[in-house]
């Protein structure tokens, strides 16, 4: 029965959408079209590094650390099929993780404006030496937004990758 809501609903929908013409961007001079980041201004460095910064504050178990670089309305879904996270549960859950090294690569910046982008990127998390598992590799997403001047990230998910 879902399935069938779902088709009827995409038959619906799919005329409609592309109905749509898009709208340009106004171009202003030399600069960018409005509403875009501008990905030569080191932008994509300073993702890296806050994500540099959010691993090593779960391997070191650091809650003042990880809790500066989320949002309060921060939701976080992980690979263990436990559902999504809020921020208090995500520093709660802190203490419990078990992440001895990673290895991060494979960043890509796309800018949805001039507050917000979506970041990808992979992982590969090391576990302590006496782990049943010593080993997990994981696609995330993650959405980031400027907020009161800072950037905060607002939504991570995790995709185990064989």
């Amino acid at each position: 029965m879902r399935d069938c809501f779902l088709v009827a609903c995409i038959a619906v929908l799919t005329p409609l959408a592309l109905a749509q013409k898009p709208e340009m961007p106004a171009k202003t001079g030399d600069s960018q079209p409005l509403g875009s980041i501008s990905t030569d201004s080191g932008l994509k460095d300073m993702f890296e590094s806050k994500i540099k910064a959010e691993w090593e504050a779960l391997k070191n178990k650091d809650k003042k650390a990880y809790g500066e670089l989320l949002a309060d309305d921060y939701e976080g879904v992980e690979v263990d099929g436990r559902g999504e996270r809020t921020k208090i549960q995500a520093l709660s859950e802190l203490a419990n993780t078990n992440v001895f090294n990673y290895t991060l690569w494979g960043y890509k910046l796309i800018p949805l404006g001039q507050e917000a982008a979506f970041v990808i990127y992979e992982s590969t998390m090391q576990f302590p030496p006496k782990s049943t598992i010593r080993y997990s590799r994981v696609y995330i997403t993650e959405l980031w937004v400027k907020r009161a001047g800072q950037w905060k990230e607002v939504h991570y998910q995790e995709t185990h990758v064989k």
